[in-house]
């Protein structure tokens, strides 16, 4: 592959392979994003006084962030879908 990848020639099948890989690193980029800005956020939000340990309220806080942040990212990501849907029909 590294010669056909050097002069330009990609056959379809490695094309499609190289897309597949290149949308599993984006997946595992935006996981990753999801994770470090929800972490940021809900740290920011639940924990007044960081320690060895969470008590009981600081545990449902992040909880509950957390679970309010998914459930926004998941909102605005399905959003974004039904968008790129809707361009791709109008091309």
């Amino acid at each position: 592959m590294e010669s056909s990848l050097s002069s330009g020639q990609l056959s379809g099948q490695q094309k499609d392979d190289l897309m597949d890989q290149v949308k599993q690193q984006i997946a595992v980029a935006n996981a990753q994003e999801l994770l470090t800005k929800m972490t940021e956020k809900c740290f920011k939000k639940c924990i007044i006084k960081p320690g060895t340990s969470l008590d009981s309220s600081e545990q449902k806080c992040v909880a509950m962030c957390m679970d309010r942040y998914m459930d926004a990212w998941n909102l605005v990501s399905k959003a974004y879908s039904n968008r790129l849907q809707r361009e791709r029909h109008r091309m």
